[in-house]
């Protein structure tokens, strides 16, 4: 079954209680009338209480309506938190540098506002030896308790110990966070780019005037053209006289 709701001629009805576009009462008026109001206003009559005597209906744009509907279940959807349980999963003898790298994961969960399933797994004679588990979920606990905190206190299950942190911080928190967080990293990622775009613009302005500046300079300093040496030409000499 369709779950949208009735529009103009797909109303039956003889009759309807009747809200204008702005939310005001015009009250109970026939269909025929009700639809004719919504072809004045350019609007659609759309069926919003279906089950009152007679069906409420109201006067809207239902394009619109759908639209901003939409948006807001998206929105809705975005800002929901669903917690999930992550699992860590740890050896009673494990290395220092292994639990080092186990914590870094629980913290990121932590931080995500996750909770986290730790298990320790026993193997062979280490069942025999429970309190090693015991103390390693103690020290982790112990070592993430600004972020977390033991829901579920440890307790053997077969062959394997559990326990539960939850997170100190919220889903919904530690995702607006997270969303400011990036934010943040995108505007200054942004500043830096327009930085360099203008620091770019201004070196080569540097080197234009550079230029002109050096240009002048090389036009000041070149010598002057020397005019031509008429004095330097050589002088004829009139011509001897045949008589002397």
């Amino acid at each position: 079954m369709s779950t949208e709701p009735r529009i103009n001629d797909r109303i039956r009805v003889p009759e309807v209680r009747l809200v204008g576009p702005s939310g005001e009462q015009v009250g109970i008026v026939p269909l025929a009338k009700a639809l004719e109001l919504a072809q004045e206003y350019d609007l659609d009559l759309v069926e919003v209480a279906a089950t009152a005597r007679p069906p409420v209906c109201k006067l809207m744009d239902y394009g619109k309506f759908k639209y901003e509907s939409a948006m807001k279940a998206r929105e809705a959807r975005k800002n929901q938190a669903h917690t999930v349980i992550k699992e860590m999963k740890l050896r009673p003898k494990i290395d220092p540098h292994d639990y080092d790298t186990k914590k870094g994961h629980v913290v990121r969960f932590l931080k995500q506002g996750d909770k986290v399933k730790i298990t320790i797994m026993f193997r062979g004679r280490e069942q025999s030896r429970p309190e090693l588990g015991f103390r390693l979920l103690q020290r982790l606990a112990d070592d993430v308790q600004d972020l977390g905190f033991v829901e579920s206190s440890p307790k053997q299950d077969g062959r394997n110990m559990i326990m539960v942190l939850g997170p100190h911080k919220k889903k919904t928190e530690a995702m607006a966070e997270a969303r400011a967080l990036a934010d943040a990293r995108k505007a200054e990622r942004q500043g830096r780019t327009a930085g360099s775009d203008a620091a770019a613009d201004d070196d080569v302005a540097v080197d234009d005037d550079a230029v002109t500046d050096d240009a002048v300079t090389e036009a000041q300093d070149a010598p002057a053209e020397a005019p031509a040496a008429e004095a330097d030409a050589p002088v004829e000499q009139p011509a001897a006289s045949q008589g002397a």
